[in-house]
């Protein structure tokens, strides 16, 4: 690979800034297709053919370029298959097509026809009599075709040659004549190397083709290019390719640059540590913001839109908004100012606040201020719907407009002078800016729903504190520890920032795609309204002493119910923020996902699922808000009706559960479990809020817990397992006991915690399952597990044990508080969509019931 670093560092002088722009746009399609010719261009031209090798520096760039996912590379050579394998010695992930396209393999030659072989047979008897007793001519015999060659031979020779093969055997009907450099070269086979491209690109499904060569036989390959391909042609000579070269050593830096270029698209280019992130919200988007202060997520108008800013799962050209000191460095560190939303990126000479506003307009702003006495070099690159519409940037006297997308969009910047430069059809917007000379402060305030460049009314400072305030008063109202405060205070902030106040909707997650493996395919779109998620969080909140966020749920959570025409059992575990079903997933194939993490998904297929759980959640949570406010409301009585409801016509099928497994339909212990506390929970409110009781209900109840704890217990595991006659464990059979179906004190519960500490706890985390789930790879840690396991501690007596695995918990969160999915404990780093509803809840609940003021 030394080699192919080398030709890294030359190629960015050496090459033509056109050629090396079109290498990085098709270094970023999907499914890329490279495809050379053999002589002249992955290995000189020489005298003798039979000693002409490859160049070391184009071997280990077209190696490592086949070993790339989602990537193939082909030589497509006029020899014949077998000579070409022999002298190039590629791997066997490199493609060898020869004869012009004749051979795709070995076999190639069995499989001609007996007509073909005669045609064959005559034509290498009639050139054989050409070139006899010519010097300088020889034939090369392939298995579908014959080469003269006139390479040495004396120009009268050569003419003499020509001119009786054109008059002869190239006249046959039967026969394709191809012209290469002082070569001809009659087939059997009426094929040439452009036909050989185009039936590699279909049998590849190549979204685009790289084809390099130096012949006039690659004219027909340069010929059938279309689109975004590229052709590089080695050398001078009229030719139909794009780009041109000078020798064989420019084409292996041209290679070289792709292997760089292609390699950090597909990998991510040093991807920010996921919990590294903070998320800015104003209660209708979110957005995401590196610890050096590029904002990197962002959808509008809702959180569950299509994504403005997305370079968190494509780097750079998917999208981004940087703010950085010209003269470079690490920030001194980044922070939620106290009780706020608001991010502040501080470096010696320039501050950076971030938050989110809400505009006149109704739209979401993002507003950027930037204070102190440092030079500072901004980046705006706004791509919209990940990056699937091209868009201009024009640039008028107080900012810029964003032209192409479908609403308008601006950003108001004044006094900053951009320069934009295109890429691949997007524009970028770069500037710098001296804060000295301005008396210390630029503002930037990218507005949606507008070309409006004027300045606002209010001044940036009180804007601020207007947008700070209301979630300052929020905090102040709640009940907090007073050990671990501002992480209890954090948590219950970004819960609420997840939570879309024109809707009700909750998120379980900012993001989609965050991978819970990297480099690997379980990667999920949580931009959307679990209900079990949403009704958690929710009941996290109100153990807080907020009900606001409950309520606008349970009113969101009717409207979805109403939408069931009196079928509430037919709810979808999920909805989008609006209360509507989720279109079909789908996949994002231009975007190479976290760090490599593919494929990028938008919808989630969890939709279609049967989740037998959701249920228990919401009536949980109506029973907690009914308790704390002291009576129940017209709408939460029709949802808990519909909840029980629902129960009552399903709880005895096979579902897909909690974990969404891609798998067939089984009754799961804990959707069975929440099917029973639906019930519980539901007596509780109308005993307790009605004065009523419900013998129907309390048979229903009794019956669905007999069922579970009869039919999920497993003798050989010596536990509750995920379902029933599974002996796997999952970490979510410990709601046997925190349900309240079993007391704290009984030995199943007992041997259940006990079972899913020695099989599924690892250090700082608890791990869902660990069954096949039918996808490959592996994930880490999920908080929300170890949550469950530091309150099966409490109830189970083992305090000192609780309190012990709580700390390493919190100890994995991000330098701002924040907390993905999940958490490998070997590489030590988040995983999963972030920040997350479930881990958050987790934590608020723990820290309530460590320090004693929520009772289990």
């Amino acid at each position: 690979m030394t080699n192919v670093v080398e030709v890294d560092q030359k190629a960015a002088g050496l090459i033509d800034p056109e050629l090396r722009a079109a290498i990085g746009r098709i270094a970023r399609v999907p499914q890329l297709l490279i495809a050379c010719d053999y002589d002249g261009t992955l290995a000189p031209i020489v005298a003798d053919p039979t000693l002409a090798v490859p160049l070391p520096e184009s071997v280990a760039a077209v190696r490592a370029l086949a070993a790339l996912p989602q990537t193939t590379v082909a030589v497509v050579s006029g020899r014949a298959l077998r000579d070409l394998a022999t002298l190039s010695r590629l791997p066997s992930e490199v493609h060898l097509v020869g004869s012009h396209g004749s051979e795709f393999d070995i076999g190639f030659v069995e499989r001609l026809t007996p007509e073909l072989v005669e045609v064959r047979t005559r034509l290498q008897v009639a050139l054989r009599d050409i070139v006899s007793g010519q010097p300088g001519v020889r034939l090369e015999n392939k298995p579908a075709s014959v080469a003269v060659h006139y390479r040495t031979a004396e120009r009268p020779v050569a003419e003499e040659v020509k001119a009786r093969v054109a008059a002869g055997p190239a006249t046959w009907p039967e026969v394709t004549v191809t012209h290469g450099k002082e070569v001809i070269e009659l087939s059997v086979v009426p094929t040439h190397k452009g036909t050989a491209v185009d039936q590699l690109r279909t049998s590849l499904s190549a979204s685009a083709v790289l084809f390099i060569g130096d012949d006039i036989t690659d004219e027909n390959a340069f010929a059938n290019l279309h689109g975004p391909d590229v052709g590089v042609k080695i050398g001078p000579g009229e030719t139909k390719a794009g780009h041109r070269v000078g020798e064989p050593i420019d084409a292996a830096r041209l290679l070289g640059l792709l292997l760089q270029t292609r390699r950090h698209w597909l990998f991510g280019e040093a991807a920010v540590p996921i919990e590294r992130h903070s998320m800015l919200s104003n209660g209708e988007t979110v957005a995401l913001v590196t610890p050096e202060a590029k904002v990197t997520w962002l959808c509008h108008p809702r959180p569950d839109s299509s994504a403005i800013f997305a370079d968190l799962l494509g780097g750079g050209p998917a999208g981004h908004f940087a703010v950085a000191p010209e003269r470079g460095g690490l920030p001194l560190g980044q922070r939620y100012r106290p009780g706020t939303m608001t991010v502040e990126t501080r470096w010696s000479g320039l501050t950076v606040t971030d938050w989110l506003d809400k505009a006149p307009t109704g739209d979401a702003a993002l507003v950027r201020r930037l204070t102190g006495n440092a030079k500072v070099g901004l980046e705006f690159a706004p791509r919209p719907e990940f990056g699937q519409v091209q868009v201009r940037l024009q640039a008028l006297g107080d900012g810029l407009l964003v032209l192409g997308s479908n609403e308008p969009v601006a950003l108001y910047s004044p006094g900053v002078r951009w320069e934009i430069s295109e890429d691949g059809g997007y524009d970028t917007a770069r500037a710098t800016v001296d804060l000295a000379e301005l008396d210390g402060e630029q503002l930037l305030e990218l507005r949606f729903g507008t070309h409006s460049l004027h300045a606002h009314p209010t001044a940036a400072q009180d804007r601020q504190e207007s947008a700070e305030q209301p979630w300052k008063d929020w905090v102040r109202g709640l009940h907090l520890p007073s050990e671990g405060r501002e992480l209890v205070a954090r948590s219950a902030l970004t819960l609420k920032g997840l939570a879309h106040e024109p809707t009700g909707a909750i998120l379980a997650a900012a993001t989609t795609s965050l991978p819970e493996e990297l480099g690997g395919v379980r990667n999920w779109d949580y931009r959307y309204c679990w209900l079990r998620d949403a009704a958690m969080t929710a009941r996290a909140l109100v153990d807080l002493g907020s009900l606001d966020e409950a309520e606008g749920f349970l009113r969101w959570v009717d409207g979805c119910v109403e939408r069931t025409g009196g079928h509430p059992e037919r709810l979808h575990p999920l909805y989008t923020v609006e209360g509507y079903e989720l279109g079909a997933e789908a996949v994002i194939d231009t975007l190479p996902g976290y760090a490599g993490s593919r494929p990028v998904r938008v919808g989630n297929l969890a939709n279609h699922q049967l989740q037998l759980d959701v249920f228990g959640p919401v009536a949980d949570l109506l029973a907690a808000v009914a308790d704390a406010r002291g009576s129940v409301r017209d709408e939460e009585w029709r949802v808990l009706e519909a909840m029980v409801q629902a129960v009552e016509r399903r709880w005895h099928e096979p579902d897909h559960g909690l974990w969404e497994a891609r798998l067939q339909p089984r009754h799961h212990v804990y959707s069975k479990v929440m099917c029973w506390m639906t019930v519980d929970r539901a007596l509780h409110v109308v005993r307790k809020h009605a004065g009523q009781d419900r013998p129907d209900w309390v048979a229903l109840r009794d019956r669905i817990g007999h069922n579970v704890l009869e039919h999920g217990w497993h003798e050989e595991a010596g536990a509750y397992t995920v379902a029933y006659g599974d002996e796997e464990m999952d970490a979510s059979s410990l709601w046997i006991g925190l349900s309240g179906l079993l007391p704290d004190d009984d030995p199943r519960f007992l041997a259940t915690v006990l079972k899913v500490e020695a099989d599924l706890r690892s250090g700082p985390v608890v791990y869902r399952y660990r069954w096949d789930d039918g996808l490959p790879g592996r994930e880490g840690g999920f908080h929300i597990c170890t949550s469950w396991l530091v309150e099966a501690y409490l109830r189970t007596g083992r305090r000192a044990d609780a309190e012990e695995l709580f700390e390493q918990m919190i100890a994995t969160a991000g330098p701002t508080g924040l907390l993905p999915e999940q958490y490998d404990p070997l590489a030590e780093r988040g995983l999963g969509n972030h920040p997350q509803a479930y881990s958050h809840l987790g934590l608020v609940r723990c820290a309530l019931l460590l320090a004693g003021l929520l009772k289990p």
